[in-house]
């Protein structure tokens, strides 16, 4: 598991500074139209949160680990006892890497297109060689779950919880298929950082960006949120389950501040001798295509395990507004 020095947080007043405030209220979470996981859709209810306007930056992680110490999953070998079966050779310090394979290939193989590469990690995006100047305005990457409470814990915040995820993503456009309307590319225009052509193998780059891109460099959605669909995939808090388990609610609004799977459910059914914990992620990243992946809406939602860091996972955090419960 990652480590980090200890070191106090910031004051509580500096907390929400530069933070988007939301009323909260109650939205249609989920979608019945397009990936299993989605369903069903159903209505439910957050509270008021502030939330970060972008995702956390390389430069804002960099500050974190001058401040603590910390050291990132990704650049510790992993734990022989964590993955009974592992072959050891395999058990070395890395981090996963989209490689575009230059040719196309099955869409049910990614191992086509990720490469586990050693020391490949927040600092060395691309590996050995690599680094991150120039991206210090690009969200961060190759960080885990644990990487990500460690930052939060220091930064005195929280992962949201899907239910705030979503309904921050969707800038209080309820029920629209994207986070600004009906239309992938309205009038041609790119609105997040996705990929245009075949998946994997052709980029037609119409937006620019092969890879990450800076924060920002997007429209805000309707509460001036930055960069929730593309760029980089974001953790929230919650356990993951092959779909929404909906609990009851009010009639009108639907069950408040709803949580995620029990941990018991989360465990990948398909390595059932690896008990790692996988989470939500959320909002899609700059890989998903109309090919391959369309999770670049607000309901989209993903697995991912709580040990695993990738090219194209990032996060932001909220602080909620107290209750007068």
């Amino acid at each position: 598991m990652a480590q980090t020095a200890a070191n106090s947080a910031p004051q509580p007043q500096a907390l929400t500074d530069g933070m988007i405030y939301l009323e909260g209220g109650s939205f249609w979470m989920g979608s019945d139209d397009h990936y299993q996981e989605e369903k069903p859709a159903h209505k439910v209810k957050v509270d008021p949160f502030w939330i970060d306007p972008t995702p956390v930056t390389t430069r804002d992680f960099a500050a974190f680990v001058e401040a603590t110490g910390h050291i990132t999953t990704a650049e510790v070998a992993p734990d022989p006892a964590d993955y009974p079966g592992a072959l050891p050779e395999m058990l070395y310090a890395a981090s996963l890497v989209f490689q575009p394979p230059g040719r196309p290939v099955s869409l049910h193989d990614f191992s086509q297109w990720w490469d586990y590469r050693a020391d490949a990690n927040w600092r060395q995006p691309l590996g050995s060689g690599t680094s991150v100047e120039g991206l210090e305005d690009h969200p961060v990457t190759h960080v885990s779950f644990f990487d990500v409470q460690a930052y939060a814990q220091w930064a005195g915040k929280e992962l949201p919880t899907e239910a705030e995820w979503e309904f921050a993503a969707r800038g209080g456009l309820d029920r629209t298929e994207y986070a600004w309307g009906e239309e992938l590319m309205p009038g041609g225009k790119a609105m997040a950082n996705t990929w245009q052509g075949a998946f994997p193998n052709e980029n037609t780059l119409d937006d620019g960006f092969m890879r990450t891109s800076p924060v920002r460099n997007y429209d805000a959605n309707g509460y001036g949120i930055f960069d929730m669909i593309g760029n980089v995939w974001e953790w929230t808090g919650d356990y993951f389950a092959a779909g929404h388990s909906v609990t009851k609610g009010s009639s009108c609004c639907g069950p408040r501040n709803p949580r995620g799977a029990a941990l018991e459910e989360s465990y990948d059914p398909a390595m059932p001798e690896v008990r790692i914990a996988r989470r939500v992620l959320k909002g899609g990243s700059h890989l998903c295509a109309p090919n391959y992946c369309r999770r670049y809406r607000p309901a989209a939602r993903h697995a991912q395990p709580e040990d695993t860091s990738t090219s194209h996972v990032g996060f932001r955090l909220i602080v909620r507004a107290p209750t007068a419960e």
